[in-house]
Parts: C-alpha cells; structure tokens; sequence
C-alpha cells in the first residue's frame, strides 16, 4: 500500500519548475505496473496547447540491463505507447518495471537525446503516481531526478525523465577498487543538499535508501541523483505532521513504527541508516523476522562491533549516532547535518584509508545469501534471526499499516513504545 499526499499541496515557489502535461484523449490503454529509477533535464515543451495539469506520480525505479532495440519486448512496449508519445520519443529499450509500471529508455526523435519514460496505469497506480508526479512537477535541483514532460491518457500517464546511466550507489562501490570515507562523505554531502532543497519546500522523501540513489552517469566524478517519489509527501501550514504508515522496513524511523506524528526528520533517520551501511557494508538494523527487526529499531538498537568497523573514524560515527536518534527534535536535521564536522572537513581531515575490500565482501556476501535464502523460502520459510543472510535491497518491500497494527498488539513491542513516550493509536492520512 503506497502513501498518498493529496490532502495538503504546497504553493509553488517563485522559481517553481512547473512541468506541464499533454493530454490525448483516445490514448490506448491497457494495465502496465509500476517502478524503476529515471533522471532528465533539458526542457521539451509539449504541443499540445490543450494541455492541463495534473499532479502525480509513481515510486521505485532502476536504470539496468538495456535490451537491444531489435529485442521482441521493446516492439511489445511500442505497441503499448500512445502515437502520441512515439511521435516524439523512439522507444529504445525496456530498462525497469514494477507493480504498475514500465520504464523504457527513448530518444529524443529530434535532438537524439535519451532519455526514459516510465509507463504508469492510472487506475491501479494512481497513488503513487499521484504522489510523484505532484512533488516532480515542482521540483528543480542537481541532485533529484528531473521530469522533463508528461502524457497523461485516460488509463495511462508517461513520465518523461533523465536517463541515469551510472547505475545504483552499492553497484558503482563495489564496482571500484577503493572505497574511503572520503567518499562516503561525498556522497552524503551531494544526498543532503537535494534533502535540504526538498525539506525547504516542505517535501518529505519517506523512502530514502540506496536504491533511491542513482549515479548520473558513468564516470568517477558523476554526481548522485534521488529518485524514486512515490511515496512523498507535500506539507503547508502549522500542521507539519504526517500519520500516514509507510516506508521500507531497515529504513523507516521509530516514530512511524510507534504510530506518532510524524516530520521530516524521518529522512534523517534514513540517511544514518545509509550512512552506516556505506562505512560497514552491513545493515544497522537486521532481522528477517519483521516483528524482532521493529524492536530493534524501536530501541536503536544497533553497535560497532566487528572487524569492519575498527577502520572507521570517530567523527563518522559520532555522525551516525546523531542522526539515529529517538526523539526526532534531538535528531539531526538536514541543514545540522550537511555541517557535521565529519562532512565539512572532509576534503582535509575524512580518513583516506581504503574500505573497499570490507564494504564490497560484506555486499556482495549479503546479496549471494538473500539469493539463496530467496529461493529455499518457495519450499520451506524459517523465522529464524539472521542479520547475515539478507541483500541490503529492499526487493521494493514495503511496510504495511496492517502489520504495524499486529505489532502493536505484541505486550513486549508496547512495553517497547511506551519508551518512547505515549503513541497515538488512530491514524491519519498525511
């Protein structure tokens, strides 16, 4: 179940990127799924001059695997876009797909740029497509994906988007040959000014994590682009609260768990979880089973410990444990963060030694284990604790409320809960 974030929309700002949308309305149909991860950038302006607005969007995504164009599948996908849109854009390659939708990499039949086009049903997608496309129409900055124009057809709505091409921050470390904290920072420094940008505009990300992350292209000095808005969430007035249950379960905040309402500070929460994954290559917070994973992260419940972490400095860790905080108003927001020590003497002071061997081994480890455990899961499924034998991916899990309604009624989880002050047991919609 996604979030949806229709209730309260910010008013553009003066310098709003305001994307504006071709509708066509004897577009083909059919029922597509959703998510993949997209960027773009040049302005294309859409013909159609009855275009209306319409804000929305879809969530996760992912830049692989490009298919040649000669490939069955990318005629299959031809087929399924409005004339409308293969007039304009030649679809190249089927890149990503998800629960209701289609990413296909296209070019620009004009200026021969490429670009990708995630492929949204309407119907079945609408509140995540809603929820990204209200927040992309809006939002302009170097290091969030950019929505360059929308189709919008009676049961389908085609993104257009930059095309990512550097492939998913865990890929590209364990692809190089050195990893250091130095690098971590950089990272984190670029991920916190599109945090900044997007918490001054009163957007809450709600599902930061590594494959959110996406390298714009494939060179060393690329920058890191945020993606995936599909379960955002746009705020104004005095009420800055959200209530809404959602989020990836090793990256969701303790608050959401305990059913308070909620700021943008879950993103904080988040980035240390990131933070702690890019030093270590191991997840904070690491159960299979989801009840005993909660209470972990309840608790804060997370350590140092291991050969990985002899290596890593104080100051990096002094920065996790001030972004895994509890109490939110104690956490470190994103203007605080982005001037940590640990951040902003990176460029003299980060250590330069190389984390490479122990951040890839323990990926690459995690993810061969999840592959195994994945498939022996078909035949038999174990309760069993096992902090080593997950992929640090979150196979675009979700948390759902449903389950948070059973923690809640676990005596232990509610002894849990009551030490982070009282919780509120109804639910709002953010």
């Amino acid at each position: 179940m996604g979030c949806m974030s229709t209730k309260l929309v910010p008013e553009a700002p003066p310098n709003a990127h305001l994307v504006e949308t071709v509708y066509r309305q004897d577009a083909k149909n059919r029922n597509n799924r959703h998510d993949a991860d997209i960027k773009t950038q040049t302005h294309l302006r859409p013909r159609d001059p009855g275009s209306r607005q319409q804000p929305n969007s879809g969530p996760d995504s992912s830049t692989h695997g490009q298919a040649p164009r000669t490939n069955k599948k990318v005629k299959k996908y031809r087929d399924k876009f409005d004339p409308r849109v293969t007039a304009k854009y030649d679809i190249k390659a089927l890149i990503g797909r998800g629960s209701f939708s289609r990413v296909v990499r296209v070019e620009h039949r004009a200026s021969r740029q490429p670009y990708a086009i995630k492929m949204i049903d309407r119907i079945q997608g609408k509140e995540v497509f809603e929820a990204e496309l209200n927040v992309l129409r809006r939002v302009k900055h170097v290091y969030i994906i950019q929505l360059v124009e929308v189709f919008e057809a009676p049961e389908k709505v085609y993104m257009v988007m930059e095309l990512a091409t550097g492939g998913e921050l865990f890929d590209r470390i364990i692809a190089k040959g050195s990893f250091t904290e130095r690098d971590a920072t950089r990272v984190l420094i670029m991920v916190l000014e599109g945090v900044k940008y997007l918490h001054g505009l009163g957007i809450t990300h709600r599902d930061l994590k590594p494959e959110n992350l996406l390298y714009y292209h494939p060179g060393h000095d690329s920058k890191i682009m945020i993606t995936d808005f599909g379960l955002s969430a746009m705020l104004k007035g005095p009420d800055n609260h959200m209530r809404t249950t959602c989020g990836t379960p090793e990256y969701i905040a303790p608050e959401i768990l305990a059913r308070k309402p909620y700021t943008c500070q879950v993103d904080l929460w988040a980035i240390g979880v990131i933070t702690y994954i890019l030093l270590s290559g191991t997840m904070p917070f690491d159960d299979d089973n989801r009840t005993r994973l909660y209470r972990m992260i309840i608790k804060a419940k997370y350590s140092y410990a291991g050969e990985h972490w002899k290596d890593v400095s104080p100051l990096a860790k002094d920065f996790i444990d001030k972004t895994l905080v509890l109490d939110p108003s104690e956490r470190l927001g994103a203007v605080q963060a982005s001037k940590h020590p640990w951040l902003v003497q990176n460029a003299t002071h980060a250590s330069s030694r190389n984390l490479h061997r122990t951040v890839s081994q323990n990926l690459l480890q995690r993810q061969s284990h999840r592959a195994n455990s994945t498939k022996s899961s078909k035949s038999t499924r174990s309760n069993k604790s096992n902090r080593s034998g997950h992929s640090l991916r979150s196979d675009r899990r979700r948390v759902q409320p449903e389950e948070i309604d059973e923690l809640h009624k676990d005596p232990e989880v509610q002894a849990d809960l009551a030490s982070l002050g009282s919780y509120h047991s109804s639910i709002g919609r953010a």
